[in-house]
């Protein structure tokens, strides 16, 4: 298998934001780097507007946590930074400490391929709260953007109900790492190939592609450029139809594919890649079915997302694969999931001591806790998920109240079918569980899916998923906050200017 390390030969531990480093040294200055701290990593609200997300990058996440150390090129470079003052930033003493570090941190995630929904967490670091610290910006970096693509993928794979989507935005994606990113999450949502041929040999991912423009530029006429290219590649002969004329071009395509056919082989079809494509998919169905040419299919591209791909549909479009490129690689119309990674619980030495974050916005406002998150089955569909602290418990009958409005609840019996989502990742910074293999992932995503009510899945205003704390939580977490207002009352109290 592909890994991190194999793809970046030097050290990962840098890949963080420096104030994740300084807050380590902070915590090392002032004796603290061994006290116990629980994170908790999560997202406020769905992507693209829609009602459901899909996990993907854990495979990343274990890989870099397994091979977590800091190369001497690592400490060189820290202990030549340099405070304002001239000063070295960080004490030798603390290089060292670095220089010695191993994870002991235990980590569970939920597993790649799972519709997660907001304020639940996708992953949680329990352990020495200098080593949790200094993860923060390398686990939001390698869960974030796959999530996003993922996700991406899958709403447009559900747009194309069925027919093949093919990914082919390498040429648009933000760089060599986000091009290949983009492809592993955007199969593990649901794509059917890729155009990377990279992401094809490190992943196992199907590769897909025949021609551009310029192959058709290059000879005097349609005609000759589709022979030469049916002589080069009688077994990969998807036609590109639209260089100057797309209807004559599907009829050069014909007459093409009809010595295909004679010769032993079989034209796979035509690709449309401006215009209007419902009109001229219509047409070059037609087009292809009187030549008898019934089994050549219609590929299009042309900037198309979930949305378009749906309203194509809605026009009766003949489409039968689709090649989405830029926006789905760029995530494109929201370029960032917005995940974060909250400190939760500390322990000190009379046990774990919860721990919030308070916001004008409601849901900026932290939850405390060791979290777990519960979903519950009926009749074959998700029913609804309870997000639980693991140190109180869970209350019986269960009963979750919305995070964003405590009159909301739902409740479930304690016969309910249900799944815990975090799995064990790391115990005591060894790993303890393998990332199953992206095309089980990829199954994992579409099963999931499958399981979600069909208005949770709608593109517009869908339907919001039933999640919630349960109500131990949510009653630890209203006092918390109260008590953390108090305080913030009596300090204005005592300091009104």
């Amino acid at each position: 298998m592909t890994t991190l390390r194999s793809l970046y030969q030097p050290s990962l531990a840098l890949l963080t934001d420096l104030y994740e480093l300084t807050m380590a040294y902070g915590f090392w200055q002032s004796g603290m780097g061994e006290r116990r701290a629980a994170f908790h990593l999560h997202f406020r609200r769905n992507p693209f507007g829609g009602g459901y997300t899909v996990a993907a990058g854990l495979a990343s996440v274990v890989d870099f946590l397994g091979g977590f150390r800091f190369a001497s090129e690592d400490l060189d470079y820290l202990a030549g930074l340099r405070g304002n003052d001239g000063g070295p930033l960080f004490d030798d003493g603390f290089v060292r400490h670095l220089e010695a570090l191993r994870l002991r941190c235990d980590v569970d995630a939920v597993p790649e391929g799972t519709v997660v929904f907001p304020q639940e967490p996708l992953l949680r670091v329990v352990g020495p709260i200098l080593e949790a610290q200094i993860l923060e910006t390398s686990l939001l970096n390698l869960l974030n953007f796959p999530t996003l693509v993922a996700t991406k993928a899958a709403r447009v794979c559900e747009a194309a109900r069925g027919d093949d989507v093919l990914e082919f935005g390498l040429r648009r994606a933000q760089g060599v790492d986000g091009g290949l990113t983009a492809s592993r999450a955007a199969y593990l949502g649901g794509c059917a190939g890729t155009s990377n041929v990279l992401a094809g040999r490190l992943y196992g991912i199907p590769v897909k592609g025949t021609h551009a423009h310029s192959w058709v530029m290059a000879f005097d006429g349609e005609i000759e450029a589709f022979e030469a290219w049916a002589e080069a590649m009688p077994n990969n002969c998807v036609f590109l139809v639209d260089t100057y004329d797309t209807l004559q071009g599907v009829h050069a395509a014909v007459e093409i594919g009809r010595r295909l056919r004679e010769r032993g082989h079989r034209m796979i079809g035509v690709r449309l890649d401006s215009g209007d494509l419902a009109y001229l998919s219509i047409q070059a169905r037609r087009i292809l079915d009187e030549a008898g040419l019934d089994d050549a299919v219609v590929v299009a591209s042309n900037n198309l997302d979930e949305r378009l791909i749906q309203s194509l549909k809605q026009q009766g479009a003949t489409i039968a694969v689709w090649g989405v490129g830029t926006r789905l690689a760029t995530a494109y119309d929201q370029p960032a999931l917005g995940g974060v990674y909250k400190l939760t619980m500390v322990e000190d030495g009379t046990g774990w001591t919860p721990r919030i974050k308070l916001s004008e916005q409601v849901a900026k406002i932290s939850t405390p806790g060791i979290q777990q998150v519960r979903r519950f089955l009926r009749d074959g569909e998700f029913a609804g998920d309870a997000i639980f602290d693991e140190t109180l418990g869970i209350a019986q009958p269960l009963t979750i109240v919305d995070p964003y409005d405590a009159t909301r609840r739902k409740r479930f019996a304690p016969d309910t079918r249900h799944e815990d989502l975090l799995v064990p990742v790391l115990r005591a910074g060894e790993v303890v569980h393998t990332p199953a293999p992206l095309d089980e992932s990829r199954r994992r995503a579409r099963t999931q899916i499958d399981r979600l009510h069909a208005g949770i899945r709608r593109f517009d205003n869908p339907h919001q998923y039933p999640v919630g704390l349960e109500q131990r939580l949510h009653e630890t977490k209203t006092r918390l906050v109260l008590e953390a207002r108090a305080a913030v009352e009596r300090r204005r109290a005592r300091n009104p200017g």
